[in-house]
């Protein structure tokens, strides 16, 4: 029995694909660990692992909300962040796995002081990336502005102070790179197909492109028209009442099926009387409606993307960050995807009839589920993280 500690951020995309790992390494008899945030508490318990929670922990959760609005976009502000969540979790961490021992530490490519402790500690370790793996080739999807290298150089100074405060404290890293880029030798666990990977073939065999986790879905969903258009902005930034107020004027006359997960945030009442044919809801059993959807409107993010195309589900789409932006560059050169350019009722309406009369897209949709379904998935992860501790033996 090998011993196994997660490491994640309080984010359901992030966490999500990890649970079929957790739930494989457990049935094959292995004890996991899952160092993570209150909210996730019941899905990782409920996957056999053992939760520690690191919500005291939290560098960002002690920011200031003009501080946090810029977290993303000011490096130096973020390897703060990171920086100040790693020293505050090293007591406590350092202490627990002096006396568990574990053979590997399996992070999040976001929850860096997982990776910290893992080179601190001389652990194998195993980096969980839920976005697609970026190295020079496949980073071309994300273009940096010319303003946004100025602020990089202008913040070096800055990082490498925070640098040196995990230096004193025995971490071996020598830049920021250490921590939230991932070389070619570093094993990784990504959850896409090496089709849908850009640049796959420029990654070394340390990277095992395992497919998305799809959960099965918890309830029934009743598909009442011929075509179902689904609309999520997905579980973190989705109070969004302008753009379902379009959506609505979009399909108000339109034959099909509408479905709106708006969020626990949004004022559902703020939209108004509804027409027939448009439901609205706080959340659904999403891969429940996307099983039986024909377009899916997004932002694109990596788990509601993956979901859909799982299913052959065309998307239209409207990202918010570079992540997202990177998913839909690459949703639309494998033909599954169409660009919403304006937020209009008359945009939504066009970019969507587009994906719903060109059979095109649906079949671009299908070649990648067929891609995504031949992956190893949460079986070929847990094996990719027991070939590493064996490996380490």
């Amino acid at each position: 029995m090998s011993r196994i500690v997660f490491f994640c951020i309080p984010a359901h995309g992030h966490t999500n694909p990890t649970l079929g790992v957790v739930r494989e390494l457990v049935r094959r008899g292995h004890e996991v660990w899952y160092y993570s945030y209150e909210m996730m508490r019941e899905k990782i318990e409920t996957a056999g692992a053992r939760f520690v929670a690191c919500d005291a922990y939290d560098g960002e959760m002690r920011l200031s909300p003009k501080d946090a609005a810029k977290i993303g976009k000011d490096l130096a502000l973020s390897t703060r962040v990171l920086v100040d969540t790693t020293l505050a979790l090293d007591e406590m961490v350092m202490a627990q796995m002096k006396d568990m021992r574990p053979d590997c530490i399996v992070a999040d490519s976001m929850a860096v002081w997982g990776k910290a402790a893992a080179l601190k500690l001389g652990v194998p370790f195993v980096s969980s990336t839920t976005t697609f793996a970026f190295n020079k080739h496949s980073a071309q999807l994300m273009k940096q502005s010319p303003m946004e290298l100025v602020g990089m150089l202008f913040s070096m100074g800055k990082i490498a102070k925070q640098i040196a405060r995990l230096q004193e404290k025995g971490y071996p890293v020598k830049s920021v790179l250490d921590l939230i880029q991932n070389d070619e030798h570093t094993h990784t666990v990504v959850y896409t197909s090496p089709q849908f990977q850009p640049c796959a073939d420029t990654f070394t065999d340390r990277y095992a492109f395992v497919g998305p986790s799809i959960r099965p879905a918890q309830s029934e969903f009743a598909k009442r028209a011929e075509k179902l258009v689904y609309i999520s902005m997905g579980t973190v930034n989705n109070d969004m009442i302008p753009l379902y107020r379009q959506c609505v004027a979009a399909f108000a006359d339109a034959p099909v099926q509408v479905v709106i997960s708006a969020g626990e945030r949004t004022d559902i009442a703020a939209l108004g009387a509804l027409p027939g044919n448009v439901e609205v809801y706080p959340q659904v059993d999403q891969i429940a409606v996307l099983e039986k959807a024909d377009a899916f409107v997004t932002h694109c993010g990596m788990n509601s993307a993956s979901e859909a195309l799982y299913f052959g589900v065309p998307l239209v789409m409207l990202p918010v960050t570079k992540e997202q932006g990177a998913v839909a560059v690459r949703a639309r050169q494998l033909g599954a995807g169409v660009y919403l350019k304006k937020k209009t009722a008359e945009e939504i309406r066009a970019a969507v009839d587009l994906v719903l009369s060109d059979p095109a897209y649906r079949r671009a949709a299908q070649e990648i589920a067929a891609g995504f379904k031949a992956c190893p998935g949460a079986a070929g992860a847990a094996d990719k993280i027991l070939r590493v501790i064996a490996e380490g033996k």
